[in-house]
């Protein structure tokens, strides 16, 4: 019997980095995401398609059930041996789904295009985690590693709060309905960002100040959700983004890109890449065409509402 499973993309609003030792995040599911449909296979053997939002191809191969157990790790890191470890790691969790089954046909299909930096991993973690029967996060914390908010805006519809304690998440489902969402805007820079290089040049460049990078992160978070206008909104995160600028030693994307916008520009997750957001008093969709940045979303067009 064929089984769909789905989960929602993401964006992380605020606590970016500083999320991963324990700062409140504020992150919003997107309105696109990805399926995962699993049909009965054969030959103990999985054969895998994933489709883009196009619904071109853009991977495909068989593995079998006994590549999946051994889980050989090659020289270099490939989508193939990813999967596969992904895949491992699901069969160390609950070996049922691999134990039980003849062999499974599976199809990813994206609904967002995939360079977009939304959570093609986390989406597909989310489904694989959901289809095995196991905890998300746990699959994670043993596969690619990182905070887990973008499982948790997997698994929920509204807006979150999202806090690591002592390595376990803190998911709080929040009220987040501004009335000035027609002043905020999402860009995409075109810049692909891998997490696992950011997580890294985050902690190479961690300070000695934590606690204190982590307290001024949760109340700019808790301003952010507490904002009544958008003058407010756009002050607190263009206070986050010079705050985090410092914290990186690293340029903010405005000064990189953007210096004569008239408005608010924060980053988003990885810095410099993927996504980021504008606050602006008009619609800002020709200054960043003008640009080069062709695809630029209004808030109820990227947002899950």
């Amino acid at each position: 019997m064929q089984q769909t499973y789905y989960s929602n993309g993401k964006l992380l609003i605020t606590g970016e980095y500083l999320v991963l030792d324990g700062a409140i995040a504020l992150a919003l599911p997107t309105k696109t995401g990805q399926n995962l449909v699993v049909s009965p296979g054969e030959n103990q053997q999985i054969q895998w398609k994933s489709y883009d939002f196009d619904g071109s191809i853009w991977f495909e191969n068989n593995f079998s059930f006994d590549a999946i157990i051994a889980n050989k790790k090659p020289e270099i890191e490939t989508i193939e041996s990813t999967l596969i470890n992904i895949l491992h790691e699901a069969y160390l969790l609950d070996p049922n789904f691999i134990k039980t089954a003849k062999g499974y046909q599976v199809e990813t299909h994206l609904t967002f295009p995939r360079k977009w930096g939304l959570g093609t991993s986390s989406t597909l973690l989310n489904n694989i985690a959901q289809w095995a029967k196991i905890d998300a996060f746990t699959l994670l914390k043993n596969s690619f590693g990182g905070s887990g908010y973008d499982i948790a805006c997997a698994q929920n519809d509204k807006p979150i709060t999202y806090q690591l304690i002592d390595g376990e998440p803190k998911v709080t489902t929040v009220s987040f309905e501004p009335d000035f969402t027609a002043n905020i805007h999402f860009i995409y820079l075109n810049k692909k960002q891998s997490s696992k290089a950011a997580i890294s040049a985050y902690y190479n460049h961690k300070s000695n100040n934590l606690a204190h990078n982590i307290a001024t992160i949760n109340n700019l978070t808790e301003k952010t959700l507490t904002a009544e206008t958008a003058k407010d909104f756009a002050k607190t995160l263009q206070q986050h983004e010079i705050f985090m600028s410092n914290v990186l030693e690293l340029h903010t994307v405005k000064e990189h890109f953007f210096s004569d916008f008239d408005g608010v520009i924060k980053s988003l997750g990885a810095w410099g890449g993927d996504f980021v957001m504008a606050i602006s008093k008009e619609n800002p969709k020709q200054y960043f065409t003008d640009k080069g940045y062709d695809t630029v979303l209004a808030y109820d067009e990227m947002i899950l509402l």
